[in-house]
């Protein structure tokens, strides 16, 4: 496989609900379906996501550069270049990292795919159901009703 560049990577941008943020996807340039790695870019004022928990993928998010507050729970810490937080499947105590600095943050995102997976937002009564396998994601509440996806 030859290098990918910074230049030529796969790239998401957005403005959502979370804030503007860059996604560099190098895994998804590389064509790999086992792990995703990307280098997401977040703006003063942006979080990487909504408060969340994997119920089958592992996720470590690692400072390349800057300053962002890792919440976990009811708990915040903050995290610099340098340092890395890790998220084992399963663990019911959702997570998201917000840049309240004045600058720009890059972190590294590396995370397991499952070919299954539920993803639960606990401050919103939401879960997604990924399956993989047949390119499907759809939303329910904690109690399994069907439900509209978080904005």
């Amino acid at each position: 496989m030859p290098k990918i560049t910074r230049e030529a990577v796969k790239r998401e941008t957005g403005d959502g609900a979370c804030g503007p943020y860059e996604e560099l996807r190098f895994s998804d340039s590389g064509g790999l379906t086992q792990f995703g790695a990307h280098e997401e870019i977040l703006q003063p004022g942006s979080s990487s996501s909504t408060l969340h928990w994997h119920a089958e993928e592992d996720e470590m998010v690692y400072v390349l550069d800057g300053n962002v507050t890792l919440r976990e729970g009811d708990t915040e810490t903050p995290l610099t270049a340098g340092e890395a937080a890790c998220f084992k499947a399963g663990v019911e105590t959702g997570h998201c990292i917000e840049n309240r600095s004045k600058a720009p943050a890059r972190l590294l995102v590396i995370g397991t795919r499952a070919v299954r997976d539920r993803v639960h937002y606990p401050n919103h009564d939401r879960v997604q159901h990924v399956d993989r396998a047949h390119d499907e994601r759809r939303w329910s509440n904690e109690a399994g009703a069907p439900a509209d996806p978080l904005p």
